[in-house]
């Protein structure tokens, strides 16, 4: 019922199993129940997508980001869809440790207009709601699912702030497949945000020609 209401926006385990020798996972045989009811799914069934959160590949390894990196890579003249070559984040908890849980998630398609440019705590108190920003493992689990499955870019020219935070306590924000302004390569991008902490301050400097400050 709910792969009927959701149409192209329902990533269940045949989906899965299609892709699976990119994915490299193995659906369990007892699928968990969509706890959602009809009427729900109607409602939101254009602008979001219901997918099956999948946690280890068929070898049983954890499918973390880095895992879902080297199945990927970083280089779009080998094969797309694929990571935006960066190696801050591999030795990140949220990056190297984290994965999904088997179970039904939803996670919004495009980037809500009224949240554009605005600070995460400030939507997060405009919401109500600390909790309201998907895990970046969800974000990246789901692009490359839809991608292979859909022939569709989630989030091509936009970031999505997510509920993960670096060792530094800073945001960690993901997306932007193409760069607008076509300087950077094609590739899923994953970065963290600069929160304003005692470490950041003015130096002050001058030149033979100015004040000193």
């Amino acid at each position: 019922i709910a792969q009927k209401i959701m149409g192209k926006n329902f990533i269940g385990p045949g989906e899965l199993l299609k892709i699976s020798q990119f994915l490299k996972v193995e659906i369990p045989k007892t699928i968990p129940d969509v706890l959602f009811s009809e009427s729900f799914l109607k409602k939101i069934k254009k602008d979001y997508i219901l997918i099956l959160g999948i946690g280890k590949d068929k070898k049983g390894k954890a499918l973390t980001i880095n895992r879902m990196q080297k199945i990927f890579g970083t280089d779009p003249k080998k094969s797309e869809p694929c990571f935006y070559n960066q190696d801050w984040y591999l030795k990140e908890k949220f990056a190297n440790n984290q994965i999904l849980s088997f179970k039904w998630y939803f996670i919004k398609k495009r980037v809500d207009a009224k949240t554009r440019g605005m600070d995460p705590e400030r939507i997060a108190k405009k919401l109500k709601n600390r909790k309201i920003f998907p895990p970046a493992i969800l974000c990246v689990f789901t692009f490359f699912a839809y991608y292979l499955s859909r022939k569709e870019i989630l989030w091509e020219k936009d970031f999505i702030w997510c509920q993960d935070k670096d060792s530094n306590g800073d945001r960690i924000y993901v997306g932007r497949y193409k760069d607008l302004q076509k300087v950077n390569k094609n590739g899923f991008n994953i970065h963290r945000h600069l929160s304003l902490k005692k470490s950041y301050g003015y130096s002050g400097y001058y030149t033979s020609k100015s004040r000193v400050y």
